[in-house]
């Protein structure tokens, strides 16, 4: 920040000086609200909260190094006593913006996406000056001070992130630090509860573009038919990102590969290069785009944009970050928040990096949501049931829509599958090709089939299938947790990988099933007939039960989707299936 004398502080805040403050002491940042933050120079903002309050946590901010505490009344050891903390740091952060006239100030908003698309703008602004971001999601009437509070003279960039929870908060944060640039991403149902409908949530966001001056720029998402609107509501100049025609920044001939990462040609009116994103997940396109657009206002070379978007890396914690285990079960954690958007995106994404392998998903009821909540929630347990998961855990309150959804969804799919199956046994018999018998229901474990010389069997207790002779199959014995080729010409898959079948070729969807848990897939063997297996469904009630639930479904190979509501604290969950401490 730029240093300040505890009376210019007290002059902007309309504060007193208490404590035997030296009018004269210079605070020279940061400025915090975590005690344990305070280094030598602070200024410690004593916040009352629901269940902390700083004011308990003034002397030790003191003894660490404060030169004085921001509070509401007297403390022990200086400070400036104002009516109203937070509005004193609001102001103090106005006043510090002022001073900053070479500033150029770029607000990010929207219902999903915005930390992710803050994190690549900052990294673009990087190339043409000092910037400075908000750590993770510092984005409230209390983060974006702070946020702000942390430039200097030398900062020739402001990327911050601008979030609302009601009708006119982004309108107050933007007096603050006054946007030349406004970045808006979407339009979805998140805090639709406390909105009240989509239409309010746009009038919402749209205060950000509303903010801007003539001779700033609207940077808005083609693609959305809300944010497109609002181009309405401003005076600035409009530029449009999207995937369509329409937008003057877009991307074209998007693909994913295996782990979800996109490419795409990023295309601009000046020319177009080459992007491969490093993030994980589809809708990372449209966040990429939305700061290739910003980037191309202040100038940026089209190749410099997306070079350094293909080079970005996950920078903000629980945001679709993807651990691989030393076991080979890969872990999305992407548990910082959810809605009803961020879900599908989440889901959409997960199935990519999933396929071909045993997939589980642990969710928690989405809050927030009104009236429309149950029905929601419901969706999302549709959602959930019919994405070919292994398993599926949902932890936490208010889970019955979301329970009611996933089974309902599961057994439809169980359904479809077990038709088609029969479908296809029936065809293959028409054909005259030898049937299997389908295995009896008290065989939990094993399936049986012909005699050695037609086809598979496998005994009830080792969950495992035996080929006939070592030159026509395999066999996968009972503790090992994978599939062995019998002979070095046909291959031995990895631990908890597809069962080859004759010749060494992974058939379709088979996995081998974890001990008294859910199977995904079919056995090998052309003819088979059996039964569709069914997806585990459980409730627990929170995150560590959750881990603890988990533990004992996952296999090598495996791959886990962690993702709720904040409240819930599912990055735990994450945290303890890698082998880490709950936090």
């Amino acid at each position: 920040m730029i240093p300040l004398p505890l009376a210019r502080i007290a002059e902007i805040t309309s504060g007193a000086l208490t404590g035997m403050a030296d009018p004269r002491a210079v605070v020279r940042g940061p400025v915090v609200i975590d005690s344990r933050a305070v280094e030598p120079g602070s200024l410690f903002v004593a916040i009352k909260g629901a269940r902390v309050d700083g004011h308990d946590f003034a002397a030790q901010a003191i003894r660490a190094g404060a030169v004085a505490v921001l509070a509401t009344r007297p403390v022990e050891g200086p400070a400036v006593i104002v009516p109203d903390a937070a509005a004193a740091l609001a102001e103090l952060a106005t006043a510090q913006a002022a001073a900053l006239p070479d500033v150029t100030v770029i607000g990010v908003t929207g219902s999903a996406g915005k930390t992710s698309t803050k994190d690549l703008l900052a990294r673009l602004t990087a190339r043409v000056g000092p910037t400075i971001a908000p750590v993770g999601s510092f984005n409230n009437e209390l983060g974006h001070p702070l946020t702000v509070l942390r430039a200097d003279l030398d900062t020739r960039f402001m990327v911050l992130e601008l979030a609302a929870r009601n009708i006119g908060h982004i309108k107050d944060l933007t007096r603050i630090a006054p946007p030349q640039i406004g970045v808006v991403l979407n339009v979805g149902t998140a805090h639709l509860g406390v909105f009240g409908g989509k239409e309010a949530i746009a009038k919402a966001k749209g205060e950000l573009v509303e903010a801007l001056p003539r001779t700033g720029v609207a940077v808005l998402n083609a693609d959305d038919p809300l944010v497109r609107a609002m181009a309405s509501r401003t005076d600035a100049r409009v530029t449009f990102f999207g995937r369509g025609e329409s937008a003057s920044i877009r991307a074209e001939g998007v693909t994913v590969d295996a782990r979800g990462r996109a490419s795409f040609t990023l295309r601009t009116p000046s020319g177009s290069a080459p992007v491969s994103l490093q993030l994980y997940g589809e809708h990372a396109v449209d966040n990429a785009l939305a700061a290739a657009a910003a980037g191309y206002e202040l100038g940026l070379p089209v190749a410099t944009i997306a070079a350094e978007l293909s080079q970005a890396t996950p920078l903000s914690r629980w945001r679709m970050e993807v651990t691989d285990r030393a076991d080979g079960v890969t872990v999305v954690n992407d548990a910082y928040n959810a809605n009803p958007d961020s879900m599908r995106a989440a889901f959409a994404a997960f199935e990519v990096l999933g396929r071909g392998r045993r997939r589980f998903a642990v969710i928690a009821a989405l809050r927030e949501l009104g009236d429309e909540g149950p029905a929601l929630n419901a969706e999302l347990g549709r959602l959930a049931g019919g994405s070919g998961l292994a398993g599926l855990i949902v932890a936490g309150p208010d889970a019955g829509p979301v329970l009611e959804g996933a089974r309902s969804a599961a057994a439809e799919a169980q359904a479809a599958a077990q038709a088609a199956l029969d479908a296809q046994a029936a065809a293959q018999a028409a054909a005259g090709v030898p049937q299997a018998p389908v295995p009896h229901q008290d065989a939990p474990q094993g399936w049986h089939g012909p005699s050695p010389d037609q086809g598979w069997h496998g005994p009830a207790q080792d969950q495992g299938w035996h080929g006939p002779a070592p030159d026509q199959g395999w066999h996968g014995p009972a503790q090992d947790q994978g599939w062995h080729g019998p002979s070095p010409e046909q291959g031995a898959p990895q631990p908890g990988r597809q069962a080859p079948g004759a010749g060494g070729v992974p058939p379709q969807g088979w996995q081998a099933p974890p001990a008294g848990g859910p199977v995904a897939g079919a056995p090998p063997g052309a003819g088979a007939a059996y039964p569709a297996q069914a997806m585990r469904i459980v409730h627990v009630p929170d995150a560590e039960a959750a881990a603890a639930e988990l533990a004992g479904w996952l296999r090598p190979g495996d791959a886990v989707l962690v993702k709720g509501p904040r409240a819930m604290g599912l990055e735990r969950t994450a945290e303890l299936v890698l082998g880490g401490a709950a936090q």
